[in-house]
């Protein structure tokens, strides 16, 4: 697909509707611009592991039959047993 497009003010470029649906863009995502000389250039998604993280996590909260309820529940046990196996590591 080749699609022209315009710089508006202040250097705006739009991506059209049909590659932002496609490609699952939005607003505030974020761009590298790979400048290839010869005024040719790549403009490259940024993807942020965050969303893919987020997804694994709650796929693995699902199949294990938890809640979020589940996993608050037992925190702050967590964390005291956590802390006090650093401790004796350190005594």
């Amino acid at each position: 697909m080749n699609t022209t497009l315009q710089m508006r003010s202040k250097g705006t470029l739009v991506i059209p509707a049909e590659l932002r649906q496609k490609y699952a863009l939005s607003e505030g995502d974020v761009f590298t611009l790979i400048d290839l000389g010869d005024g040719a250039f790549f403009l490259v998604p940024r993807v942020s592991l965050v969303p893919k993280l987020v997804a694994e996590m709650e796929a693995i909260r699902i199949e294990a039959g938890l809640t979020v309820e589940d996993l608050l529940e037992g925190l702050s046990e967590q964390r005291q047993q956590l802390y006090q196996e650093r401790i004796q590591k350190h005594v």
